[in-house]
């Protein structure tokens, strides 16, 4: 009887359930799953999404920091008045924590759930405020104040950059004071961020799709989002090389996931949404976003996964 070798010209290749789905496998291709001794075919990875919890406060114009089972939401803004709630998010159920100082909206951030800041928002603010698990105190001010920037980061080593009116400046964070950083390309308002202090993304805002990379001292221009026009007010998450823009203005629900190189579009948000935030800006593959306008303003969310799809074949 012919071998799989003999048909196709090479042995089966196996994967057990320690290796990460993305090596050394290729999509389209057959393997043997040494963990359940199943022949399996893996699929062209994709992104989906699924709802998660309810947050108690529904708001646009809000910041996400921490990770898809451990999310933080502060800010925003509900008709008709800046909101200073924060939620903490276990990966099914949102709880009340302690509130900003200064209620605001269109600010940016980052952090972990228990350890997290939030710098600028309107009107133009300078303030930043650290958060340390149940509450906020203030942190060194913003040199300038702004609205609609973004922001990545940890409490300790932070970044935001662009907003105001359409500025292109950067800021970095040590834990108790701003210094300016390298100039972005292109200035903009309410656009999506992923990575680090020194490995960030910045894509969408009001002037486009523009994507540009900082190293931290530079930024780099490179490819753009894959959607038409103007993309303000999407909700992001993820790395410099694998990150993700969902929802926008107008009221989409459209994808697009970036691998370090362009921008491919993958499965649409449930609800379309636009001025909502994001959490897991340390990983692609499991992600959150939460909150904005879907129209009414909304208090839902949806949990990102990214992944191969698996089909278990019967060898005969």
């Amino acid at each position: 009887m012919a071998t799989y070798k003999d048909i196709k010209g090479t042995t089966v290749k196996v994967r057990s359930s320690s290796m990460p789905t993305s090596y050394p496998q290729v999509a389209g291709e057959l393997y043997y799953n040494s963990s359940n001794g199943q022949y399996e075919f893996l699929g062209v990875a994709a992104g989906t999404w699924s709802s998660g919890g309810t947050m108690n406060t529904a708001r646009r114009f809000l910041w996400g920091a921490g990770t898809q089972t451990a999310g933080l939401a502060f800010g925003g803004y509900a008709p008709a008045s800046n909101k200073s709630e924060t939620e903490e998010y276990d990966g099914t159920t949102w709880t009340e924590s302690g509130d900003l100082s200064t209620a605001r909206r269109q600010l940016a951030g980052g952090g972990i759930q228990t350890a997290a800041f939030a710098a600028g928002g309107t009107t133009n603010s300078t303030a930043t405020e650290e958060y340390g698990g149940s509450g906020w105190t203030s942190g060194g001010n913003l040199n300038t104040g702004r609205h609609g920037l973004a922001g990545n980061g940890t409490q300790t080593a932070g970044l935001v950059f662009s907003g105001g009116s359409d500025s292109t400046a950067t800021e970095e964070y040590d834990g108790s004071s701003w210094t300016a950083g390298g100039n972005m390309n292109t200035g903009t308002t309410n656009l999506g961020a992923a990575g680090s202090q020194t490995a960030a993304l910045a894509f969408g805002g009001s002037r486009g799709g523009q994507t540009e990379e900082y190293n931290g001292s530079s930024w780099t221009e490179t490819s753009d989002m894959s959607r038409p026009g103007s993309t303000p007010s999407l909700a992001s998450f993820g790395t410099q090389t694998a990150a993700v823009g969902a929802g926008g203005y107008p009221i989409v629900g459209l994808t697009e996931i970036w691998d370090g190189t362009s921008w491919t579009e993958t499965g649409d948000l449930a609800t379309a949404r636009t001025e909502s935030a994001g959490a897991g800006k340390s990983t692609q593959s499991a992600g959150l976003i939460f909150g904005g306008d879907a129209p009414p303003v909304t208090n839902s969310s949806e949990e990102f996964t990214f992944g191969h799809s698996i089909k278990t074949v019967t060898m005969s």
